[in-house]
């Protein structure tokens, strides 16, 4: 005789509450709990509404005065700060003014004893403080700039803060971004003078490094093939990398100078090394803008 065992096991399908369970079961259970709540929520409004209205036939007297309270003590908190603003500017309520009338009459008007409110007392007698603060500091001591010392100190600031720039936007240039400035040959003519007259001579007319002001070049003559070769160098024939020595916008500087050396034919030029160099068209419009 066989016996069959039947076994139920709970699904397992995953929870689309985003709560971390697994439990179809579950699942039931919080929609459940959740009917149960909102269920109750909507017994206690009914009961509370019908209460009211029993109470609202059963005991009208009762609810009328709790009204009449609330509203009694409502116009109480009213008239309470309408009284404090009322001291603060110094005012006085129309049916007390027979209590201010002076003795006094002319013409059938009659003056009010009213005196001037402490608040614009206080704002005069502090813009006096502060004209006599402000002058002492200003005018008599010194202690603080004026007007036309502010602007030269802003501008002095704005000064240096544009100088950080331009040295900070010269910097970004490199390989692929420099262009040709003439306006950067005397600065180029410095650091050339610095740095490369012992192996290109003081005209760059070359000595042990090639010949710069004729056309032909042996790594490239366009403004970023001069700025590539001073930033890496050609250690196989001596020339040193310079990017550790010198800046990016230094390097930029030095290049367009040495692009104005063309055609000077300095005296004892070295002879021509590597090939003639011809810019193209769309770069030289493109330097002359």
């Amino acid at each position: 005789m066989s016996i069959l065992l039947l076994t139920i096991e709970p699904a397992t399908e995953v929870s689309s509450w985003g709560f971390g369970v697994t439990d179809l079961y579950t699942d039931i259970l919080i929609v459940a709990l959740v009917i149960v709540m909102l269920t109750l929520l909507l017994s206690a409004l009914v009961v509370q509404r019908a209460m009211k209205s029993i109470l609202s036939v059963t005991m009208p007297d009762v609810l009328k005065k709790e009204e009449e309270e609330r509203i009694q003590a409502r116009a109480i908190g009213k008239l309470q700060w309408k009284d404090k603003w009322n001291k603060l500017l110094g005012l006085r309520p129309i049916d007390q003014e027979k209590d201010l009338m002076m003795e006094h009459e002319f013409d059938g008007i009659r003056e009010l004893d009213n005196p001037i409110p402490i608040w614009f007392n206080v704002l005069f007698y502090s813009s006096i403080v502060f004209g006599i603060i402000y002058l002492l500091i200003y005018q008599v001591f010194y202690l603080a700039p004026n007007q036309d010392q502010e602007y030269a100190i802003e501008m002095e600031k704005a000064e240096i803060a544009k100088m950080e720039y331009l040295a900070k936007a010269a910097n970004q240039v490199d390989e692929n971004t420099v262009v040709f400035n003439a306006s950067q040959a005397g600065a180029g003519k410095a650091i050339f003078m610095t740095n490369c007259v012992a192996c290109h001579g003081a005209m760059g007319e070359g000595g042990i490094g090639p010949n710069l002001t004729d056309e032909y070049w042996i790594h490239g003559g366009d403004i970023k093939d001069i700025f590539k070769t001073v930033k890496y160098g050609v250690p196989e024939k001596g020339m040193v990398p310079w990017e550790q020595t010198l800046t990016p916008g230094q390097i930029a500087e030095v290049s367009s100078y040495i692009l104005t050396l063309q055609g000077t034919n300095p005296a004892n030029a070295k002879g021509p090394e590597g090939v003639v160099f011809v810019q193209e068209e769309t770069e030289v419009d493109a330097e002359a803008n």
